[in-house]
């Protein structure tokens, strides 16, 4: 059997005869295959998407290619023609590596700086809407999607969130599972988690899509989106729609601005929402188009990557090379324990749906410099400034750390620490989390001035603290045991060792434990305590 290499220089061979014999048949063939290659290169062009728009947003290009061009043409008049041009192409990759650095900083700046010009002052920040908490985490809504399906050919894809009749979900695509399915079957379905209820409410909504997620091109909302839609933008992740009972695909995109001065860079401007139909058919929608539709009246529609973009970029509004000398003012999305989940976070507000992006002082810092708020329907920035200290939303899983010590800490996590105002006090709602997300352990809302923390453990605790009444303080005294050490701390422990309730008995009281028809005393002052167990 011959070679590749005897292979290809036996095609060689046959080419070149062709070429001597019948000039105008091998002319011809070329066109065919050009042709040919073109005509496949259209069909397929959304698999070429990531290639041509990494192209067509970085105009520096064609700058690097001209000065490697006319480089190599002047080194050709003192060396031979193939060192000119390997000449011409290393200053070409040095000039658009160079080059794609530079415009990169152009771009953040010019980012970060338009966006504080166009942004408001906020006095205050909107409270927080009690009728739609955000309590299951992402990773325990995907949890409870896998655990509820039970279609064999399918499994969850995606993760985002949606609204249904008023009430905020996490939303999975009923995507096929495994190869054969995945070349066979369409998107079967929307997975529904009410993501307001601390229990498992999930609700499925069956029906082929005809161009869904999940399946082969053919079958796919992207393949048909980049075919349809507009092409040279960047779309974003796609969430799902029920509404009256249809299935629809939502997708936010993003089109660059070009800027051409001092070097050719681009930036990211919000274009439009592209909303998938349950029969395939595609709409592009404009900004306010999307806003007017009746299918989209209750989402959010401006793009998630471009809220955390605009505002991390506004660490150079003191300019580049404050942020590499003095840091003055400098600022950093503070990261945050979210398990596949960061910032923005979606908070629902009196004000509507607003994206809630906490940033910290550049550095070891992990005070409150900043929370800035993008309305999630408009795109409109507003930026609040604390007149006084507050700590951020890593410093607020410490507090729950610390006020929880017999938690177990290797089995759980304090997850997605969310700001929310009651009463014109901003609190971090931190959702404690097992290790497997199989659950919400408990919820504790973290005073941000104070740092006192306020453990509850259900819904209906979490929508009457959300309205303003009050609990306890995990880490406050009360004014008769204040300075007092307990004799004696009862807990209530959870089957899966959460520990639910404490309770501290001091040396003046007692204890008093009924089972069934017994009851047992137990004086604080004689009972032998000891160290509280891990759980």
């Amino acid at each position: 059997m011959p070679s590749l290499d005897e292979l290809l220089l036996a095609v060689a061979r046959r080419l070149g005869r062709m070429r001597s014999d019948d000039p105008r048949r091998f002319t011809g063939l070329v066109l065919v295959g050009t042709i040919l290659v073109a005509a496949l290169a259209w069909y397929f062009r959304p698999w070429l998407h990531g290639i041509v728009y990494g192209l067509y947003t970085t105009p520096v290009l064609p700058v690097a290619a001209l000065v490697g061009l006319g480089i190599a043409a002047l080194a050709r008049r003192h060396v031979g023609a193939l060192a000119s041009g390997q000449f011409g192409f290393v200053v070409f990759v040095l000039v658009l590596v160079a080059g794609a650095g530079l415009t990169g900083f152009l771009a953040g700046e010019d980012i970060g700086k338009t966006t504080m010009e166009r942004a408001t002052t906020a006095e205050s920040l909107s409270e927080t809407d009690p009728a739609k908490p955000r309590v299951v985490t992402r990773s325990v809504a995907s949890r409870y999607a896998s655990n509820t399906l039970n279609f064999p050919q399918y499994r969850i894809q995606g993760g985002d969130i949606t609204v249904r009749n008023g009430t905020p979900y996490w939303s999975y695509a009923l995507a096929p599972d495994g190869a054969y399915n995945h070349y066979t079957k369409r998107q079967h379905g929307t997975v529904l988690v009410d993501m307001t209820q601390q229990n498992a409410e999930v609700d499925t909504v069956v029906g082929d899509i005809d161009k869904g997620i999940g399946p082969a091109f053919y079958n796919n909302y992207r393949f048909a989106m980049l075919k349809q839609a507009n092409y040279l933008v960047a779309y974003g992740d796609p969430f799902m729609v029920v509404h009256e009972n249809e299935q629809y695909i939502a997708v936010p995109y993003t089109k660059p601005e070009f800027h051409w001065l001092p070097l050719p860079y681009t930036t990211p401007e919000w274009g439009g929402v592209v909303l998938v139909g349950p029969d395939g058919d595609i709409e592009d929608l404009s900004p306010a188009a999307a806003r007017d539709h009746s299918v989209l009246r209750e989402q959010k529609l401006y793009p998630f990557e471009l809220a955390r973009e605009k505002v991390a970029a506004t660490k150079y509004r003191n300019g580049i090379v404050n942020t590499f000398t003095s840091h003055e003012d400098e600022i950093e999305v503070a990261p945050v324990p979210g398990e596949g989940n960061d910032q923005p976070f979606l908070v629902f507000t009196s004000d509507g749906p607003e994206y809630v992006v906490a940033v910290e002082p550049y550095g070891q810092a992990q005070g409150l410099k900043e929370v800035w708020t993008v309305d999630s329907r408009t795109g409109e920035y507003a930026v609040y400034s604390p007149s006084q200290s507050l700590f951020g939303a890593r410093k607020a899983t410490d507090y729950v750390r610390q006020a929880a010590r017999t938690t177990d800490w290797n089995r759980f996590t304090p997850s997605e620490p969310i700001p929310v105002v009651v009463d014109g006090q901003l609190y971090w709602e931190v959702r404690v989390v097992p290790s497997d997300s199989s659950g919400i352990a408990y919820i504790a809302f973290v005073n941000a001035r104070s740092s006192d923390v306020h453990e509850v453990s259900t819904t209906a605790e979490v929508t009457a603290f959300l309205e303003g009444d009050r609990v306890a303080a995990a880490s406050g005294d009360d004014g008769a045991t204040a300075g007092r050490t307990p004799a004696l701390v009862v807990e209530r422990v959870a089957p899966n060792g959460t520990v639910i309730e404490t309770l501290e008995v001091y040396g003046n009281e007692s204890v008093r434990v009924v089972q069934g028809n017994a009851t047992t005393t137990t004086n604080a002052t004689t009972a032998t305590t000891e160290p509280p167990a891990a759980g």
